[in-house]
């Protein structure tokens, strides 16, 4: 039966190094439930050694964790990208392995990269510098994501920094995006108008949260599905099959 779902596709875990120590995959998955958010997606930065927690940590809740990752392009782009399956992001991860700078993270200065269990006990600490471009581009990310199933939405388009609009000014037509996000700066309805660049794509918006009070409290997306899949998300962003984005 079709419903609405309320996603937050853009969350960070304590392994993102500007994230909080509070966000832990339980912690997360656990105000979803209680705040009743039914899909988040987890998305650390060039990174996606929390997600397994988190998908252990949903089981036996109504909350769907959808695994992924928020990728920086050698352009300073920041796109999401999400799969159906963690053996499809385990594919990715791949990739970003042979893209990663090799530099080591400044704790200190750029903050700790903890990866956790579904309990929240203590891995590791994750060492490559996780706040750096890959030597990959926009296009080649996007089509390699798309070879291994998943999606790529372009991260804040509405941002000064960090964004496909604010590093080029453009979204280049080889780069195969299935939606852009917004941050809450501004207002999905708003976003064609301001942001002529992204054309016809659709809109989302989603916390980007790194500490907890702006999971719970930030922006989300309404999509009206028939069950909490990152397939009939992708039908909803196309506007197929009665799936759609509640604006």
């Amino acid at each position: 039966m079709m419903r609405q779902f309320v996603a937050d596709l853009h969350v960070h875990t304590l392994l993102s190094p500007c994230a909080e120590i509070e966000m832990t995959p339980h912690n997360i998955v656990m105000n979803a439930v209680k705040h009743k958010v039914d899909i988040v997606a987890i998305t650390d930065h060039n990174a996606c050694d929390n997600v397994v927690a988190a998908l252990e940590a949903a089981k036996g809740t109504d909350v769907t964790v959808i695994p992924g990752m928020e990728v920086e392009s050698k352009e300073e782009v920041h796109l999401l990208v999400l799969f159906e399956k963690m053996r499809q992001l385990k594919a990715w991860e791949q990739f970003t392995k042979l893209h990663m700078s090799g530099r080591v993270n400044d704790a200190e200065r750029f903050g700790a990269q903890f990866i956790v269990d579904a309990d929240d006990n203590f891995v590791a600490e994750k060492t490559e510098m996780l706040l750096a471009s890959l030597t990959a581009g926009v296009a080649e990310i996007s089509k390699q994501v798309k070879n291994i199933g998943g999606i790529c939405i372009a991260s804040h388009v509405d941002r000064p920094t960090y964004s496909i609009i604010s590093q080029l000014g453009f979204i280049p037509p080889d780069v195969e995006l299935t939606a852009v996000e917004v941050s809450r700066r501004m207002r999905v309805a708003q976003a064609p108008q301001r942001i002529p660049a992204i054309g016809r794509l659709p809109v989302i918006t989603a916390s980007d949260a790194h500490i907890m009070s702006d999971f719970i409290d930030g922006p989300k997306t309404n999509f009206y599905l028939e069950e909490p899949t990152l397939g009939e998300i992708r039908q909803a962003l196309l506007a197929q099959n009665l799936r759609k984005v509640v604006v």
